[in-house]
């Protein structure tokens, strides 16, 4: 009998160890954290593809962020895991641990490189506002034919900071999420919306109702449009391995990247 036991007991410290590749294995996965809400950059969807990550049992996440983060977590030898996250919770989400990395969209300012650590941008794009296609707006070329306009950005982002360049500007309380910004604009509650060209050119061929406003050089948002990766203070050694990853990315490559997940994103509508 006592063998037996110590039998026994010798299968169930085989069947343990036996998990620690398992655990050790789970460790090499790059959790990234963004909206999947902010087509090209990042959406969800119920179909799988060759460039989305499952994200759910029933949603995956695709667009630009996501194969750039495929391709960074393969250089790296570890898989990747999309964590679907409030724009809001994305920098706490990160100096909690409970993701590794921010790939959202993101431009690195003084107040959020206080918090975390920036890598070089990975895409740079142009700011514009997106406008009913009746209205009286479409075709300026100057922030400041918007004065005394209600104009609205998202909530704790750039696109809401800009506004305030414009003299006597309506500045609506900012909106969370991009679609209810589109749906406050076709309601007529807004009379423009901040957006990057990428992510206008997307709803505007969903939404035929509105309109891109481009804006003459040196008459536009004084603005830095570019956007990075971002890594806790403490991770340099990730940030790093990151940002060599990141430099075997080409420009061309990251043009082609975002031309297809504009090609292939769903419609934005408010």
């Amino acid at each position: 009998m006592k063998k037996l036991l110590v039998l026994l007991m010798l299968v169930l410290m085989c069947g343990c160890s036996s998990s620690t590749p398992a655990s050790d294995s789970s460790l090499n996965v790059l959790r990234v954290g963004m909206e999947c809400d902010y087509a090209p950059f990042n959406w969800t969807q119920v179909k799988a593809s060759d460039t989305a990550v499952q994200i759910s049992s029933v949603d995956y996440a695709d667009g630009y962020d996501v194969v750039i983060a495929s391709m960074i977590a393969k250089d790296l030898g570890m898989e990747v895991q999309v964590v679907k996250t409030d724009w809001d919770s994305l920098i706490p989400s990160l100096n909690a641990g409970a993701i590794d990395c921010i790939i959202a969209g993101m431009t690195e300012t003084p107040e959020r490189a206080q918090e975390v650590n920036f890598t070089t941008p990975y895409y740079e794009s142009q700011m514009v506002v997106i406008v009913r296609a009746d209205s009286d707006l479409v075709g300026i070329n100057d922030i400041q034919q918007l004065s005394g306009h209600k104009v609205l950005g998202q909530i704790n982002t750039t696109y809401d900071e800009i506004i305030d360049q414009i003299n006597d500007v309506v500045h609506l309380t900012p909106l969370d999420t991009y679609p209810r910004m589109i749906l406050s604009l076709q309601s007529g509650e807004a009379d423009a919306i901040t957006a990057e060209l990428p992510v206008a050119n997307g709803v505007v061929a969903a939404n035929p109702d509105l309109a891109i406003v481009e804006f003459a050089p040196d008459k536009g948002f004084v603005v830095d449009t570019s956007v990075s990766i971002a890594v806790a203070k403490e991770n340099t050694e990730l940030l790093n391995n990151i940002q060599t990853a990141l430099d075997k990315i080409s420009e061309d490559q990251r043009l082609q990247i975002m031309s297809a997940a504009v090609d292939r994103q769903p419609a934005v509508e408010g």
